[in-house]
């Protein structure tokens, strides 16, 4: 099913460029930014370094969109991550001296199924880990990998479902987000959908992605309409009604859940970027955001003494603190990563190259990066992931393969 490089063939690393056309994800014409702060300093050689000692290829040959590293294990357990492109869903363990071992395989029974994007909780009863996939048809996908089967499925959204995200501190609610310009929080446990988040000043065009913050008590979304939104699940109605999605039992009671709406987002903004925003984290109180401009970046709403203001019509300022810039990535739908101690992000571009930047400095603008590169990965790296300790960064590119980059202390 894969192919496999030994940890003694990787050594050889190099740059690369490639002229293959990208998948149909890409094929919106994007522009490159006309504007911003362009630094010219130069920097120290950044602390962070990699080394490549795997990489491994899919059978199918079709795009993996996506990858997630299960970070509810135990620390002395196996990294356990999951890849998803085709109808196919896969999940590996990692081992010592770079080696990445194969478990099993999801193939959904649709083959018009492509998979974009999955997350992982936990099952409250068993302490088993769950698998949440999802991908074009909209149709989320709860697999259970201790017994190899799709357990739930829940149908809502009107067309392809683009990130999926489990809420900290409650592991039973999953966001969706969707080609239908909605984000949606379902109940896993109780298969309901609690609130959907969208309409009158929602998104008005695909939704690409979103995150909550540490706390659970926020969301960023962002999307085709250039803007970033950020919505207060603290909001008395949204609030009960994850609250009581929990005790919802479709056999004990004849009327439909009650499903919250919510039309108004607390702040938006379309000042921050020119183009289709496609990826949008918290880091603490910061935001960092991504279009296809070649720049990830790292703002805030509100005032601060240090930041560059853009001025806006609308009653909120955004403040830019400071832009991550890069080379190569101007096609949509590519996702960088942060660590689970938010100290490094990483991102891919077209060509296969990832870049991998040191957030732990007291000043932003003082960040520095390292960039990888192998002489065999030369399609899009679509998406990144850091183990928990941050010591392994795997990545998933446009030609069915996955890499394997081991931090050298």
């Amino acid at each position: 099913m894969h192919t496999e490089m030994s940890g003694d063939e990787m050594d050889e690393v190099s740059s690369t460029t490639s002229t293959k056309e990208e998948e149909s994800r890409s094929e919106t014409p994007t522009f490159r930014s006309r504007n911003g702060i362009r630094s010219k300093r130069h920097l120290k050689k950044c602390k962070l370094q990699f080394k490549c000692t795997n990489y491994l290829k899919e059978d199918h040959g079709q795009p993996l969109f996506g990858i997630q590293i299960n970070l509810l294990m135990k620390e002395t357990d196996p990294v356990l991550f999951a890849t998803v492109g085709h109808n196919r869903v896969t999940i590996y363990e990692c081992h010592d001296g770079g080696r990445i071992k194969l478990l099993q395989s999801y193939a959904d029974p649709s083959t018009d199924e492509n998979f974009y994007c999955c997350a992982w909780s936990f099952d409250e009863a068993t302490g088993q880990p769950i698998l949440a996939v999802a991908g074009v048809r909209g149709i989320i996908r709860i697999i259970s990998p201790t017994v190899g089967l799709c357990i739930k499925q829940f149908v809502g959204h009107g067309n392809a479902v683009n990130e999926l995200k489990f809420k900290p501190k409650d592991y039973n609610i999953l966001l969706s987000v969707s080609k239908d310009h909605d984000l949606r929080l379902w109940n896993v446990k109780t298969g309901v959908c609690a609130v959907i988040l969208g309409g009158v000043d929602g998104h008005r065009d695909e939704v690409l992605s979103a995150d909550f913050n540490l706390s659970g008590s926020k969301i960023v979304s962002c999307g085709m309409d250039h803007s970033l939104k950020i919505w207060n699940l603290e909001k008395v109605d949204i609030k009960k009604a994850l609250q009581e999605s929990h005790y919802y039992t479709t056999s004990k009671q004849d009327e439909p859940f009650p499903t919250e709406y919510c039309h108004f987002p607390e702040f938006s903004t379309r000042d921050i970027h020119r183009n289709y925003v496609d990826c949008v984290r918290w880091l603490g109180n910061l935001v960092l955001s991504k279009s296809c401009e070649n720049c990830i970046v790292c703002w805030r709403p509100g005032s601060s003494q240090d930041a560059v203001k853009i001025r806006t019509d609308e009653k909120e300022s955004v403040w830019i603190l400071h832009r991550f810039e890069y080379k190569e990535c101007e096609i949509w739908y590519m996702r960088f990563s942060l660590d689970y101690n938010l100290q490094m992000m990483a991102l891919g571009n077209q060509v296969g190259h990832i870049f991998v930047w040191d957030l732990e400095v007291d000043d932003p603008t003082q960040t520095k990066f390292t960039k990888l590169s192998h002489h065999k990965c030369n399609t899009a790296i679509r998406q990144t992931a850091f183990s928990k300790d941050g010591n392994i960064l795997l990545a998933v590119s446009d030609d069915g393969s996955i890499w394997r980059w081991d931090r050298i202390k």
